[in-house]
């Protein structure tokens, strides 16, 4: 499949100039077909099949492609509805102590700071890193992250689209001793990943930006060596071996971290989204959105231009006076993109999908609202 073979698969960019996949990607037909078709089978079918043996096949083959996308084995893999969702699992699971260390970067989406503003209503102490043009310096970070209890960080910006050095974070924290979580929900869909490889002790994603999956299909990597440490106090019968035994043992790996009885549906569709993300290939999605970012950026000025000019990802940063009201004069023009609250800007989100069209209306827009 080609790029352009799977954008003609999706409805939404009959309507409009779609170019907001960093908050939410259209699925395809075939994504929302495979959704209602599991749920309707599902439903109707409930009097000839065990229904409970049918979302647990389904839970299953879930978990094992979404762990060949991320370079993870199906046991460390917990399904959850969202990016926020996985981190707050994480957060739960801690048995945390006043005077516990937090850290942070100030390039956080809310999914990584509410969590952890809710824990220093109980004693937790929350370090904050302060970044500069999407960039973190690792001195900095070293500084912070000594003594701290968890470290949570983006592997590509909301804010700028820059990547950071996930691996690198991960092994600073490491040797300080620190948990490592990573929001990399910005990472499958666009760019090739593999959770083995940084390293981290939990990945925390979802499948409806870049991966052009269904609302409700969220994972979470969580390392083997480390789930045997964290107790989630969200707790049901998927959650642990013997749902009736007389005292409760959590599962091992991952799905300790799955509680009861959530629908299989939008999982099923992010599987049928992968196997399309696939076809085409990461490695051309990602190479296609290079070659569109830089046609991009070659028609932003460089006062304007917040994202680095080389490329790193689909998230392009541009600054405006209004942003929301550019918004708006680019949705007057049938454009979709979104504002940001820090920095004062507009993001556009380029994926493989995108045009060269599309691309060159974004220019235009930005250059008669200067």
């Amino acid at each position: 499949m080609t790029p352009r073979e799977l954008r003609a698969d999706v409805p939404a960019f009959e309507a409009s100039t779609y170019l907001n996949f960093g908050a939410h990607g259209p699925s395809p037909r075939y994504v929302v077909e495979a959704v209602a078709s599991f749920l309707a089978n599902h439903e109707y079918d409930a009097g000839s099949a065990d229904p409970y043996a049918t979302a647990f096949d389904a839970y299953d083959r879930a978990r094992e492609r979404i762990a060949g996308l991320i370079g993870a084995d199906a046991d460390e893999v917990a399904l959850t509805e969202s990016t926020t969702d996985g981190i707050n699992r994480i957060a739960s699971a801690i048995d945390w102590q006043p005077g516990d260390v937090v850290v942070r970067t100030d390039l956080e989406h809310p999914a990584g700071v509410l969590p952890w503003q809710r824990l220093e209503r109980e004693g937790v102490d929350v370090r904050v890193v302060e970044t500069d043009g999407g960039r973190l310096d690792p001195e900095a970070f070293t500084e912070a992250v000594a003594g701290a209890r968890l470290v949570c960080f983006s592997a590509v910006t909301w804010t700028h689209g820059t990547r950071l050095p996930v691996g690198e974070l991960v092994d600073i924290a490491r040797e300080a001793g620190a948990f490592t979580l990573v929001d990399a929900v910005q990472v499958p869909g666009q760019q090739p990943m593999d959770v083995h490889e940084w390293g981290a002790d939990a990945v925390a994603a979802a499948g409806h930006k870049w991966l052009l999956g269904p609302w409700g299909a969220g994972f979470l990597y969580v390392d083997d060596a480390v789930a045997a440490d964290l107790a989630p106090r969200a707790v049901g019968y998927r959650s642990v071996e013997t749902p009736t035994a007389e005292e409760f043992e959590y599962k091992s790996g991952a799905r300790r971290f799955e509680v009861g009885s959530a629908s299989p549906a939008p999982h099923v569709g992010l599987a049928e989204a992968i196997d399309a993300i696939e076809e085409v290939g990461v490695d051309t999605i990602s190479s296609r959105i290079e070659s569109l970012t830089d046609r991009l950026k070659a028609g932003i000025d460089d006062e304007q231009l917040l994202s680095p000019r080389n490329y790193e990802s689909g998230l392009v940063t541009i600054a405006v006076d209004d942003p929301e009201s550019t918004v708006e004069r680019f949705a007057d023009e049938n454009v979709v993109v979104r504002s940001l609250p820090h920095p004062a800007a507009v993001r556009i989100s380029v994926h493989g999908v995108s045009t060269e069209a599309e691309i060159d209306s974004v220019i235009e827009l930005v250059g008669s609202h200067q």
